[in-house]
Protein backbone atom coordinates (compact mmCIF):
# COMPACT_ATOMS: atom_id res chain seq x y z
CA UNK A 1 0.00 0.00 0.00
CA UNK A 2 1.53 3.32 -0.62
CA UNK A 3 2.42 5.26 2.30
CA UNK A 4 1.72 8.87 1.70
CA UNK A 5 4.91 10.18 2.95
CA UNK A 6 4.81 13.02 0.57
CA UNK A 7 1.08 13.92 0.63
CA UNK A 8 1.21 17.70 -0.02
CA UNK A 9 4.50 17.54 -1.82
CA UNK A 10 5.07 18.06 -5.43
CA UNK A 11 7.47 17.66 -7.90
CA UNK A 12 8.50 18.94 -11.19
CA UNK A 13 10.10 17.16 -14.22
CA UNK A 14 11.20 18.89 -17.11
CA UNK A 15 12.39 16.56 -19.97
CA UNK A 16 12.57 17.55 -23.98
CA UNK A 17 10.56 14.22 -25.82
CA UNK A 18 8.01 12.06 -24.93
CA UNK A 19 9.75 9.04 -23.36
CA UNK A 20 12.62 10.55 -22.20
CA UNK A 21 10.34 10.66 -18.83
CA UNK A 22 10.04 7.01 -18.32
CA UNK A 23 13.40 5.74 -19.61
CA UNK A 24 15.56 8.62 -17.43
CA UNK A 25 13.41 8.57 -13.86
CA UNK A 26 10.36 6.33 -14.81
CA UNK A 27 10.65 4.12 -11.26
CA UNK A 28 11.38 7.37 -9.50
CA UNK A 29 8.24 9.39 -10.97
CA UNK A 30 5.83 6.49 -9.77
CA UNK A 31 7.79 5.68 -6.44
CA UNK A 32 7.03 9.65 -5.43
CA UNK A 33 3.64 8.95 -6.99
CA UNK A 34 2.69 6.36 -4.92
CA UNK A 35 4.06 8.45 -2.11
CA UNK A 36 1.80 11.15 -2.02
CA UNK A 37 3.06 13.44 -3.96
CA UNK A 38 1.61 15.48 -6.24
CA UNK A 39 4.24 14.78 -10.37
CA UNK A 40 3.99 17.60 -12.77
CA UNK A 41 5.56 16.89 -15.81
CA UNK A 42 6.84 19.24 -18.45
CA UNK A 43 7.81 17.83 -22.09
CA UNK A 44 9.50 20.75 -24.46
CA UNK A 45 8.43 19.28 -27.47
CA UNK A 46 6.21 16.52 -29.11
CA UNK A 47 9.14 14.91 -30.78
CA UNK A 48 8.10 15.18 -34.17
CA UNK A 49 11.16 14.66 -35.64
CA UNK A 50 12.19 11.51 -33.43
CA UNK A 51 12.70 8.06 -34.88
CA UNK A 52 9.52 6.26 -36.00
CA UNK A 53 10.03 2.80 -35.21
CA UNK A 54 7.37 -0.22 -35.45
CA UNK A 55 4.54 0.98 -35.56
CA UNK A 56 5.63 4.09 -37.73
CA UNK A 57 3.15 6.97 -38.42
CA UNK A 58 3.74 9.19 -41.43
CA UNK A 59 5.55 12.19 -40.34
CA UNK A 60 3.50 14.41 -40.17
CA UNK A 61 1.29 12.59 -37.46
CA UNK A 62 4.56 11.27 -35.25
CA UNK A 63 4.07 14.34 -33.27
CA UNK A 64 0.73 13.97 -32.47
CA UNK A 65 1.23 9.94 -31.48
CA UNK A 66 4.32 10.70 -29.59
CA UNK A 67 2.30 13.11 -27.11
CA UNK A 68 -0.94 10.54 -26.88
CA UNK A 69 1.72 7.86 -26.34
CA UNK A 70 3.02 10.36 -23.37
CA UNK A 71 -0.34 10.85 -21.85
CA UNK A 72 -0.67 7.19 -21.56
CA UNK A 73 2.39 6.35 -20.34
CA UNK A 74 2.14 9.44 -17.85
CA UNK A 75 -1.41 7.88 -16.54
CA UNK A 76 1.09 4.51 -15.65
CA UNK A 77 3.69 6.59 -14.09
CA UNK A 78 1.21 8.49 -11.63
CA UNK A 79 1.69 12.04 -13.32
CA UNK A 80 -1.19 14.39 -12.11
CA UNK A 81 -0.16 16.74 -14.07
CA UNK A 82 1.42 16.68 -17.52
CA UNK A 83 2.19 19.73 -19.79
CA UNK A 84 2.86 19.31 -23.45
CA UNK A 85 4.99 21.99 -25.19
CA UNK A 86 5.27 22.71 -28.38
CA UNK A 87 8.95 23.52 -28.98
CA UNK A 88 10.72 22.38 -32.21
CA UNK A 89 12.18 19.21 -31.95
CA UNK A 90 15.82 18.97 -33.02
CA UNK A 91 16.62 22.43 -32.06
CA UNK A 92 15.41 22.98 -28.59
CA UNK A 93 18.99 24.20 -26.84
CA UNK A 94 18.97 27.25 -29.11
CA UNK A 95 15.16 27.77 -30.77
CA UNK A 96 12.39 29.59 -28.89
CA UNK A 97 14.41 29.78 -25.80
CA UNK A 98 12.95 33.04 -24.23
CA UNK A 99 9.41 31.73 -24.70
CA UNK A 100 10.54 28.35 -23.22
CA UNK A 101 12.33 30.20 -20.23
CA UNK A 102 9.09 32.37 -19.93
CA UNK A 103 6.90 28.96 -19.61
CA UNK A 104 9.46 27.33 -17.20
CA UNK A 105 8.64 30.50 -15.02
CA UNK A 106 5.32 30.18 -15.08
CA UNK A 107 5.25 26.68 -13.78
CA UNK A 108 7.39 26.93 -11.13
CA UNK A 109 5.00 30.07 -9.79
CA UNK A 110 1.87 28.01 -10.04
CA UNK A 111 2.76 24.74 -8.94
CA UNK A 112 5.87 26.10 -6.32
CA UNK A 113 7.03 22.18 -6.46
CA UNK A 114 9.28 21.03 -3.32
CA UNK A 115 11.99 19.22 -5.74
CA UNK A 116 12.77 19.88 -9.52
CA UNK A 117 14.00 16.77 -11.78
CA UNK A 118 15.71 16.98 -15.17
CA UNK A 119 18.44 15.69 -17.72
CA UNK A 120 22.30 16.40 -16.02
CA UNK A 121 24.42 18.81 -18.66
CA UNK A 122 25.47 15.47 -20.30
CA UNK A 123 22.23 15.11 -21.51
CA UNK A 124 22.69 11.63 -21.05
CA UNK A 125 23.84 10.92 -24.00
CA UNK A 126 25.59 14.18 -24.97
CA UNK A 127 22.12 14.71 -26.97
CA UNK A 128 21.43 18.73 -27.98
CA UNK A 129 17.71 18.75 -26.88
CA UNK A 130 18.47 17.28 -23.35
CA UNK A 131 21.41 19.54 -22.72
CA UNK A 132 19.30 22.30 -23.76
CA UNK A 133 16.26 21.69 -21.57
CA UNK A 134 18.95 21.29 -19.04
CA UNK A 135 20.38 24.60 -19.29
CA UNK A 136 16.97 26.05 -19.48
CA UNK A 137 16.15 24.53 -16.42
CA UNK A 138 18.93 25.53 -14.84
CA UNK A 139 18.29 29.23 -16.10
CA UNK A 140 14.88 29.31 -14.61
CA UNK A 141 15.78 27.66 -10.66
CA UNK A 142 18.87 30.05 -10.60
CA UNK A 143 16.45 33.10 -11.40
CA UNK A 144 14.30 32.50 -8.18
CA UNK A 145 17.52 33.05 -5.82
CA UNK A 146 17.38 31.93 -2.52
CA UNK A 147 13.98 30.97 -2.46
CA UNK A 148 14.38 28.41 -5.30
CA UNK A 149 13.32 24.45 -4.98
CA UNK A 150 16.44 22.11 -5.49
CA UNK A 151 17.37 21.03 -8.49
CA UNK A 152 18.47 17.79 -9.63
CA UNK A 153 19.88 16.46 -12.49
CA UNK A 154 19.13 12.44 -13.86
CA UNK A 155 21.80 10.43 -14.81
CA UNK A 156 22.10 6.70 -16.47
CA UNK A 157 24.53 4.43 -14.66
CA UNK A 158 27.56 3.30 -17.00
CA UNK A 159 27.21 0.52 -18.74
CA UNK A 160 23.05 -0.02 -17.45
CA UNK A 161 22.40 0.19 -21.44
CA UNK A 162 24.71 -2.16 -22.66
CA UNK A 163 23.72 -4.83 -19.73
CA UNK A 164 20.10 -4.47 -21.78
CA UNK A 165 21.09 -5.05 -25.07
CA UNK A 166 22.95 -8.16 -24.34
CA UNK A 167 20.10 -9.82 -22.01
CA UNK A 168 17.86 -9.07 -25.35
CA UNK A 169 20.52 -10.94 -27.07
CA UNK A 170 20.49 -13.44 -25.14
CA UNK A 171 16.57 -13.72 -24.90
CA UNK A 172 17.16 -14.48 -29.16
CA UNK A 173 16.29 -10.56 -30.10
CA UNK A 174 17.56 -9.68 -33.74
CA UNK A 175 20.67 -7.91 -34.75
CA UNK A 176 18.58 -4.96 -35.20
CA UNK A 177 18.06 -4.87 -31.15
CA UNK A 178 22.22 -3.75 -31.14
CA UNK A 179 21.60 -0.07 -30.48
CA UNK A 180 19.09 2.36 -29.24
CA UNK A 181 18.24 4.73 -32.30
CA UNK A 182 21.51 3.89 -33.82
CA UNK A 183 23.26 4.94 -30.68
CA UNK A 184 26.15 3.15 -29.31
CA UNK A 185 24.28 1.60 -26.12
CA UNK A 186 28.03 2.82 -24.15
CA UNK A 187 27.35 6.39 -25.05
CA UNK A 188 24.62 6.37 -21.89
CA UNK A 189 25.95 7.89 -19.06
CA UNK A 190 29.56 7.77 -20.19
CA UNK A 191 30.23 11.43 -19.48
CA UNK A 192 28.20 12.10 -16.87
CA UNK A 193 28.79 13.85 -13.04
CA UNK A 194 29.30 11.41 -10.31
CA UNK A 195 25.88 11.18 -8.60
CA UNK A 196 25.10 11.97 -5.50
CA UNK A 197 22.51 9.12 -4.27
CA UNK A 198 20.72 6.35 -6.33
CA UNK A 199 17.25 6.07 -5.72
CA UNK A 200 15.74 2.10 -5.83
CA UNK A 201 12.85 1.81 -8.21
CA UNK A 202 12.59 -2.13 -8.44
CA UNK A 203 9.38 -2.40 -6.80
CA UNK A 204 8.60 -0.12 -9.63
CA UNK A 205 10.18 -1.89 -12.12
CA UNK A 206 6.91 -3.35 -14.01
CA UNK A 207 5.56 0.56 -14.05
CA UNK A 208 8.36 1.32 -15.72
CA UNK A 209 9.11 -0.82 -18.18
CA UNK A 210 5.03 -0.74 -18.82
CA UNK A 211 5.79 2.97 -19.32
CA UNK A 212 8.41 2.40 -21.74
CA UNK A 213 5.98 0.39 -23.42
CA UNK A 214 3.66 2.81 -23.77
CA UNK A 215 6.41 4.70 -26.52
CA UNK A 216 5.43 2.30 -29.27
CA UNK A 217 6.81 4.59 -32.20
CA UNK A 218 10.28 4.81 -30.07
CA UNK A 219 9.66 1.32 -28.23
CA UNK A 220 9.36 -1.05 -31.15
CA UNK A 221 9.73 -4.67 -31.82
CA UNK A 222 13.56 -4.34 -32.00
CA UNK A 223 14.38 -2.16 -29.58
CA UNK A 224 16.18 -4.03 -27.01
CA UNK A 225 13.66 -2.47 -24.43
CA UNK A 226 11.02 -4.86 -26.14
CA UNK A 227 12.94 -7.82 -25.44
CA UNK A 228 13.63 -8.32 -21.56
CA UNK A 229 11.77 -8.85 -18.76
CA UNK A 230 11.14 -7.82 -15.33
CA UNK A 231 13.95 -9.55 -14.12
CA UNK A 232 16.16 -7.96 -16.76
CA UNK A 233 14.84 -4.33 -15.87
CA UNK A 234 15.29 -4.80 -12.50
CA UNK A 235 18.61 -5.81 -12.24
CA UNK A 236 19.50 -2.76 -15.01
CA UNK A 237 17.39 -0.50 -14.54
CA UNK A 238 16.49 -0.72 -10.80
CA UNK A 239 18.29 2.22 -9.70
CA UNK A 240 18.10 5.69 -10.38
CA UNK A 241 21.26 8.25 -10.43
CA UNK A 242 20.98 11.71 -9.03
CA UNK A 243 23.05 14.58 -8.68
CA UNK A 244 22.13 17.87 -6.78
CA UNK A 245 23.01 20.51 -8.10
CA UNK A 246 21.16 23.68 -6.38
CA UNK A 247 20.71 25.15 -4.13
CA UNK A 248 22.06 23.53 -1.04
CA UNK A 249 18.94 22.43 0.31
CA UNK A 250 17.78 19.08 0.76
CA UNK A 251 14.25 17.60 0.06
CA UNK A 252 12.14 14.79 -0.31
CA UNK A 253 13.95 13.36 -3.06
CA UNK A 254 17.05 13.15 -0.48
CA UNK A 255 14.81 11.07 1.85
CA UNK A 256 14.35 8.01 -0.92
CA UNK A 257 17.85 8.04 -1.85
CA UNK A 258 21.24 6.12 -1.04
CA UNK A 259 24.91 7.47 -1.41
CA UNK A 260 25.85 5.94 -4.64
CA UNK A 261 28.94 4.37 -4.63
CA UNK A 262 31.01 5.12 -7.71
CA UNK A 263 33.65 3.16 -9.20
Amino acid sequence: MPDRLFAGSTVLAVFAHPDDESLACGGTLARLADSGARVVLICASRGDRGPAGDPAPARPELGRARAQELRAAAAVLGVADLLILGHPDGNLRWAEVAPFHAELMIALRRFRPDAVLTFGDDGLYWHADHIGVHERTVTAIRSLGAGAPPLYCVTMPRGAMKAVVEAAHARGASPLASAFWGINPDAFGVSAEPPAFTVDVRPWIARKLAALRCHRTQFGPHNPLAWIDEDDARRWLGDEQFRRMEPAATSLLDGIGRPAHVD
